[in-house]
């Protein structure tokens, strides 16, 4: 999972990017409007986290332009503003959740995790397109029930694809923010795809050629 942190305080900043990079997730920190919105821009991210007092603008003002850029990108608010009236202007602004400072490192994580689920279209902690199903907590993957055995880079690339179903992942970002692959490795993507297709059958992987891939929702339109 991809999080842009917009944060400015350091000490603050840092323990929350420890704590996501632990469990698995990729972090962007910035500490800057102007560099959140580069950021948003120059990559993908699947939730931003949201700090309000920056050096260089008011995160309200951010958040009303990214929910006009970005309508479906999950925000949480993290502030110290602890009044009604801010939670309310947060949410209505576009803010999907809003949490007060100082809060445990752990409700952090579950509101992320939930977050994610909903943005994904989780049912529990299983996302599942046409029969291919996938457990995140135990990374277990099945197709019409039947497990499937993956290496930890196929089950990324399989992960990044099922939860961004219908929407196509350039071959840079799978490359770049899935693999994190370096120089001479430029064949290790379509490497893991062709043993993708392989294990979990053709028909949920469509190429877009010159760009990259995606799982389609929908059947009719998918096709290796």
């Amino acid at each position: 999972m991809n999080i842009l942190l917009v944060e400015d305080d350091l000490d603050f900043g840092n323990g929350i990017r420890v704590a996501l990079t632990d469990q698995g997730m990729t972090v962007v920190w910035v500490r800057r409007v102007t560099e959140a919105l580069a950021a948003l821009h120059n990559a993908t991210h699947e939730i931003v986290l949201l700090d309000l007092g920056l050096p260089d603008g008011d995160g309200i003002t951010m958040l009303k332009r990214l929910r006009r850029d970005h309508e479906t990108l999950p925000v949480l608010i993290m502030t110290a503003r602890d009044a009604l009236s801010d939670r309310l202007l947060g949410l209505d602004s576009g803010a999907d959740d809003y949490l007060v400072k100082p809060f445990a490192l752990a409700e952090l994580l579950s509101r992320v995790r939930a977050l994610a689920r909903r943005s994904y279209g989780y049912q529990g902690e299983t996302l599942e397109v046409r029969g291919l199903a996938l457990h995140d907590p135990t990374m277990r993957v099945t197709v019409g029930g039947n497990p499937i055995e993956l290496s930890r880079s196929e089950y990324l690339l399989l992960s990044a694809l099922l939860k961004r179903a219908d929407r196509v992942l350039t071959r840079r970002v799978l490359e770049d923010q899935v693999l994190q692959g370096g120089p001479g490795e430029s064949n290790a993507l379509e490497v893991h795809i062709s043993n993708l297709r392989r294990k979990i059958g053709d028909g949920y992987i469509r190429t877009v050629r010159g760009v990259g891939y995606v799982i389609d929702k929908s059947a009719a339109r998918s096709a290796s």
